[in-house]
């Protein structure tokens, strides 16, 4: 099968550029040629900024793909410029999109007919995304064009630029900083990774089920709060020094202007939206049952091969972290 991904080198991209190429797809990838990155040698490379609307029609033009992958649009430009330019011309368009969408919660697993959320608490990245899925369902609707939406949720492992998540827990713990924890720990959570992901992005592939639906994406297993701590610890072979936060010291950081600094304690989707101590866990089974998908790795297994990336890379020595605040709230709470 021909495939373009728009994006292909950072972390999502590149995991699905790999799982693309091993399973025998003809692979291209679009993007600005900026980030360098081990690709296949057998995947083209189309260089172009993709907010170059001219230099875009003019590239593609003359291409055609079984299917199109954009992992990398967040604004209704970038959506429509892909129906003007494919429209009649692909097979299938799948758009990444984020569970940030969902509302609140207070009755789990949260179902793609869950509520989305449009209010102010909303940042601009999960309502732009809510603005291009609403475009491609009138498409599809409208015109037929062959779109799915896979809305992501907290993606994990190698490769991963977003150093608060995994990265910034790896340290704590070599450095044997105090852990702190939210409340009294038990607040669930959930993560997929980045090869599950992948995978379930290529099977989806020219699935007339999948057309003018969306999907949840993320793991099969979710965790505590201290569940979470307790498994980083298991693997890097350490003894963690817990530290409850307690529940009216989490409440009142929530209301305060530091209220962002919750959102690396733990690993937690949409902060701005759930509050501190709801858990937030997501079906994948609309995507079970149209798909076939099952998610490989649990929850210790992507915590195993994401440590021995990051050790093989060297981040253990050389990344860096301002734990200026968590000490000020440690301080306060010896």
């Amino acid at each position: 099968m021909k495939v373009l991904v728009m994006g292909g080198t950072r972390f999502n991209g590149l995991a699905l550029v790999r799982e693309l190429t091993r399973r025998g797809h003809d692979v291209t990838v679009l993007n600005r040629g900026r980030t360098q990155a081990r690709i296949p040698r057998s995947v083209r490379r189309l260089q172009c900024d993709r907010h170059d609307l001219d230099r875009l029609r003019e590239l593609l033009a003359d291409q055609s793909f079984d299917c199109v992958q954009d992992i990398n649009a967040y604004t209704i430009d970038d959506v429509r410029s892909m129906v003007d330019v494919f429209s009649g011309r692909i097979g299938h368009y799948i758009f990444a999109s984020s569970t940030v969408i969902y509302a609140r919660a207070s009755v789990l697993p949260i179902t793609e007919d869950h509520p989305v959320d449009r209010s102010q608490r909303q940042g601009a990245y999960g309502l732009n995304k809510l603005v291009c899925e609403d475009y491609l369902l009138e498409e599809f609707r409208g015109r037929g064009f062959p779109a799915s939406i896979v809305a992501f949720s907290m993606v994990f492992g190698p490769n991963n630029f977003i150093a608060d998540r995994e990265a910034r827990m790896f340290q704590r713990l070599l450095m044997g900083r105090p852990i702190l924890i939210p409340g009294d720990g038990t607040t669930l959570g959930q993560v997929g990774y980045v090869d599950d992901e992948a995978h379930a992005l290529e099977m989806m592939m020219l699935n007339p089920n999948t057309f003018g639906k969306r999907y949840n994406l993320t793991g099969r297993d979710y965790w505590s709060d201290e569940g979470y701590v307790d498994t980083f610890a298991d693997v890097l072979g350490v003894e963690p020094q817990k530290l409850l936060v307690p529940s009216q010291t989490m409440d009142a950081l929530s209301l305060s202007s530091e209220g962002g600094l919750q959102q690396p304690l733990i690993q937690r989707l949409a902060y701005y939206i759930h509050r501190w101590n709801d858990s937030v866990v997501f079906s994948i089974d609309r995507l079970r049952r149209d798909v076939g998908f099952e998610p490989s790795y649990g929850f210790r297994a992507m915590v195993e091969a994401t440590y021995e990336w990051y050790l093989a890379e060297g981040l253990d020595k050389t990344q860096q972290f301002d734990f200026s605040k968590e000490d000020e709230l440690i301080a306060s709470l010896t």
